[in-house]
């Protein structure tokens, strides 16, 4: 893979999306809000990170994408 392959897309690349970026910015807002509190037990704590992650990889498929790529069922 040549360099130019694996850099990341710039700032301004990664912010042409508006409301994913304002998305993205309230959930962690309120990961952060409730990252002292015990609000969750292990198992939920465990399965909201998991779908964190499911949704992320989700996320970062359709930038790398264009947004071309299928819309994902976040249900």
């Amino acid at each position: 893979m040549s360099p130019a392959e694996t850099t990341q897309p710039s700032g301004r690349e990664r912010r042409a999306n508006a409301r994913l970026r304002e998305l993205v910015d309230e959930m962690m807002a309120s990961i952060r809000a409730a990252a002292n509190v015990d609000l969750w037990t292990a198992e939920e704590r465990a399965r909201y990170e998991a779908d964190m992650a499911r949704i992320m990889a989700s996320v970062r498929d359709q930038a790398l994408e264009g947004g071309r790529a299928p819309r994902a069922r976040l249900d």
